[in-house]
């Protein structure tokens, strides 16, 4: 059997394994004011504050690592068992929530969602790399990031309603049991890389591995498999540098919201589980449409003949651009919804600047090297996220999060610099010896 665009079967699939990513983190943040009552009725706000932020942190640490765990294993194993023990083991640490009673056993599921959930992101980077040819991945990126956007949009209002009917520790066993239904049609439907799939056509077969330019540096007219270098000679090149520190200077900025977007609400506009469920998913659809727009943008400048490095820089840079002024306009935003509508913009020019980030990896490597690289930088980013989130409580003491928004604009700044300054011109790389 042989199927038209299965690619794209392929991206549909990693995307909805985004959306239940962030419907499984989310569910903490939304239900954190039942829960502090429920176990921390004697605490003041600032103390529960404080203990989500602790938690947090070991999520993000846990994260960070299974970053570069992941990264590894997807280069070892593959793409399709890669992303299956993820999904598996983080859709059991989710139910397992379920079972909490205080800081130590928040943190032991929080450490294990963390790890394996991890592996989404350099499994997404693997599987465009593998899947998608060079002017297509921008694209396929942004469908990724997309599923994270939508994640959040699904997630906030899906909490808060299912706070109807069920208890907290019920939501995360339902949120639990959803990835693992997600596994049954991965393992189906995904059955081997392009090369060797059997229900992969021939023409498509053909378009996904020519327009891998960067897989034929010998200029021979033949797929081979790029420039694999070991991670010690990855870690002397510039140019992963500028994708490490690129993505540990913008990732803080995603996360401040991610993390605590339902806080904020709470805490500066008082606001209950439910109408947060109302207000708090707004910021996503500007997400959701970033994660397109900066894909789509991308597809065509290069179809229209701007290089991959003019096409990155340009993308990164405007969805830069786009986040600056809003970040400094939420030090005094007004009401719930002029402020929800700025988080918009900041999201959606941050989903623009990321895609392409995230797909500067495949842009300089082979395929047996983009895990690698996805994998540390997301390590790098989620160390940097850690240390914003957990000084978020000290930074915010007063109610104010002027000074967090500050932050957060500085670090875009950064992250355009490294793009400028540590990759010169985004482009398969080779080996030093050929230099």
């Amino acid at each position: 059997m042989k199927s038209k665009g299965l690619r794209w079967w392929v991206v549909g699939l990693v995307a909805l394994a985004a959306v239940i990513n962030y419907i499984d983190r989310q569910s903490m943040g939304v239900l954190w004011p039942e829960i502090a009552k429920d176990l921390y009725p004697d605490k003041t706000e600032l103390e529960r504050k404080d203990i989500y932020a602790i938690i947090s942190v070991v999520f993000m640490f846990a994260y960070a690592f299974g970053q570069a765990i992941f990264g590894k294993i997807f280069d070892w194993i593959g793409t399709r068992i890669g992303f299956a023990l993820s999904i598996g083991v983080w859709s059991i640490a989710t139910a397992l929530h379920a079972f909490a009673q205080g800081v130590l056993s928040f943190s032991i599921f929080r450490g294990i969602l963390g790890v394996a959930e991890a592996g989404n992101w350099p499994g997404a980077a693997k599987a465009n790399a593998e899947w998608f040819p060079t002017k297509e991945r921008a694209l396929a990126q942004g469908i990724f990031n997309s599923g994270a956007a939508i994640g959040g949009i699904i997630s906030i209002p899906l909490i808060a309603f299912l706070t109807i009917y069920f208890s907290w520790q019920m939501i995360f066993v339902v949120v639990g049991l959803i990835g693992l239904l997600w596994l049954i049609p991965w393992m189906v439907i995904v059955k081997a890389p392009p090369k060797e799939h059997p229900w992969l056509s021939e023409s498509e077969k053909e378009y996904i591995l020519t327009g891998q330019k960067n897989q034929d540096l010998d200029s021979d007219g033949e797929f081979d498999e790029g420039y694999n270098p070991s991670t010690g000679e990855l870690l002397k090149r510039k140019q992963s540098w500028g994708v490490i520190i690129a993505s540990a200077a913008i990732d803080p900025i995603w996360w401040l919201f991610v993390v605590w977007i339902p806080i904020y609400l709470y805490e500066v506009y008082g606001m209950n589980v439910k109408e947060i469920g109302i207000y708090g998913w707004v910021p996503y659809v500007g997400a959701m449409i970033g994660a397109w727009f900066g894909g789509l943008l991308a597809q065509n400048r290069i179809s229209v003949g701007w290089s991959v490095d003019r096409t990155r820089k340009f993308v990164i840079t405007l969805g830069c651009l786009i986040m600056l002024p809003s970040l400094l306009a939420m030090s005094n935003p007004g009401g719930p919804v002029t402020a929800v509508l700025l988080m918009a913009i900041i999201l959606f020019g941050f989903q623009t600047a990321i895609g392409n980030v995230q797909t500067l990896p495949s842009d300089f490597y082979g395929g047996k090297t983009v895990g690698t690289l996805a994998g540390i930088a997301g390590m790098a980013a989620k160390f940097s996220a850690a240390g914003l989130i957990r000084f978020v409580p000290w930074l915010t003491s007063d109610g104010n999060y002027t000074l967090a928004f500050v932050i957060g604009a500085s670090l875009a700044v950064v992250a355009l610099a490294s793009i400028w300054l540590l990759c010169p011109k985004i482009e398969p790389l080779k080996p030093i010896t050929q230099y």
